[in-house]
């Protein structure tokens, strides 16, 4: 299987696109759209959506997700969530349940994960995470 895993980091600041990192960003997203790379899982889903208090916008945002089906996560997923985040604390390093759901989909879907979030440097340090690398 392959894809990229895009976390809410990326799709907001994609979204927002004011400054030159977030064009960019945009622009690596529209990329990766165009070839059928981008997987989401419903956990993003929740967290942009939990974003937008204005129901016009909230709508608007929801159809544009609609077009990304929410990759499957299974019970052994949240187990292994638990897993990762339970061993990487062991290592001095903390991160939130959604992080450690993505690392656990990624790593068994075999996706690449990406993001802007400077934590997920810390877990590839101690988990066989892919990071998508911003061309």
């Amino acid at each position: 299987m392959s894809g990229i895993l895009v976390d809410t980091c990326v799709w907001s600041v994609s979204l927002r696109g004011n400054s030159e990192a977030e064009t960019f960003a945009a622009q690596q997203l529209a990329r990766l759209v165009d070839d059928n790379q981008v997987k989401i899982i419903g956990a993003i889903r929740q967290e942009l959506l939990s974003g937008y208090t204005d129901k016009s916008r909230y709508e608007a945002l929801r159809q544009k997700l609609k077009h990304f089906p929410n990759e499957p996560v299974i019970d052994s997923d949240y187990e292994a969530a638990a897993e990762y985040s339970n061993f990487c604390r062991s290592k001095g390093i903390q991160g939130s349940h959604t992080d450690f759901l993505i690392c656990a989909v990624a790593i068994r879907a075999e996706f690449k994960i990406y993001t802007t979030d400077k934590d997920y440097d810390h877990y590839a340090k101690h988990l066989p995470i892919m990071l998508f690398e911003k061309t």
